[in-house]
């Protein structure tokens, strides 16, 4: 396949809460800026991750302005305008939309990669060849890609990408497909079916484009929102930009990227092909306490912690409590997280309800505990 002059940049989305990973997740150090595995940050370790092929230049980072001090702090070789502060939460659509309105004032046009900060892949090396690929497949102009997850069990927590046919393309000697739909999350004898089909893949939210392509389906999808942003659009780099974005950001549609673009274009004749490269990469998204037990977990049953630790008679433990001694006895499937402030303690199992204490904080505005 030919190469298009196109300069390739990425474009991190970190400006969730990861309110499922309370104590440890508050709204100025989230999932993405904490260090969930290993020893860096979940932001730091993807930047890392990417810069074979997208160095410091080539980052951008949209969050929001209670954690863009924290962001620049981690990717310091990023350039200061290309970490894009949110007035306020509007979905992915509005954050991949303001990212390609920069991009496109900076390059006119441009390779953009739309990817998640804090998920981890096992596979380093297979996920930048894929997305090399899909690169390649992507500088078509119309042509949107995404990169799909052979699932690994049925889980109903995703949402699926069912392949159609296989592309004529092979880009960089992989196999390509055309989508043939994505799926809401399914129940769980449904998503039984699409694992066992063979025909399916876990949506991680992981997308390639030109600019030119996102910006024309937004045109087509969701004007309004479209209209917004180029309004917006011709403030960047002026001293109206800050006003202009703190007046027309809660204009935009509140969806998602998938809903609001991918979904819409499976369904719609000459607006956009969609495509979806198989990525096996032992990839997570790391969502709750129990999915980084199962990820950190070397054999069913252990005991996981972050400091020293006994335990007697004890299995399935995940105990996080740094510059302390754990002693466990005749417990087991718990989670157990220590911060100066507060303590969880939760069965694995029920490790997803976790958000729920967030809620019931904000609703008695205990703010410290936020």
């Amino acid at each position: 396949m030919k190469r298009l002059e196109l300069v390739s940049e990425a474009v991190l989305l970190a400006g969730g809460r990861g309110t499922r990973f309370w104590p440890r997740s508050r709204t100025r150090t989230p999932k993405q800026l904490l260090n969930i595995v290993g020893k860096k940050t979940m932001l730091r370790e993807t930047a890392d991750r990417l810069a074979p092929i997208f160095p410091s230049r080539h980052l951008w980072v949209v969050t929001n302005s209670e954690q863009a001090a924290g962001a620049r702090r981690e990717l310091r070789g990023v350039p200061a305008a290309h970490i894009l502060a949110e007035p306020m939460g509007r979905n992915t659509a509005a954050a991949v939309g303001l990212a390609a309105i920069h991009l496109a004032h900076k390059h006119g046009d441009a390779l953009m990669a739309v990817l998640h900060s804090d998920s981890f892949v096992a596979d380093a090396d297979r996920y930048r060849a894929l997305l090399r690929a899909a690169l390649d497949l992507a500088q078509a102009p119309g042509t949107l890609v995404v990169l799909g997850i052979p699932p690994a069990y049925p889980e109903t927590g995703y949402g699926y990408i069912e392949r159609g046919p296989e592309l004529d393309e092979r880009p960089r000697g992989e196999t390509a497909y055309a989508v043939a739909r994505f799926t809401e999350k399914p129940a769980a004898a449904v998503a039984r079916q699409y694992v066992d089909s063979g025909r399916f893949y876990w949506n991680a939210g992981m997308f390639v484009w030109r600019v030119s392509t996102l910006l024309d389906c937004l045109e087509k999808f969701l004007p309004e929102t479209h209209a917004h942003l180029q309004t917006l659009a011709k403030t960047i780099g002026t001293k109206k930009y800050p006003a202009a974005l703190k007046k027309i950001y809660p204009r935009l549609e509140n969806i998602s990227i998938d809903h609001a673009v991918m979904e819409r274009a499976t369904r719609s004749e000459g607006v956009a092909r969609v495509c979806v490269l198989p990525a096996q990469v032992g990839w997570s998204d790391i969502g709750s306490w129990a999915a980084l037990y199962e990820l950190l977990a070397g054999k069913p049953g252990a005991n996981v912690s972050a400091g020293p630790s006994f335990v007697l008679e004890a299995a399935g433990n995940y105990f996080w409590a740094p510059g302390k001694f754990v002693a466990a006895i005749g417990v087991n499937n718990l989670v157990v997280v220590e911060t100066p402030d507060a303590i969880l303690i939760c069965p694995r199992d029920r490790s997803q309800d976790v958000g729920k204490i967030v809620k019931w904080l904000e609703e008695r505005k205990q703010n410290k505990l936020l």
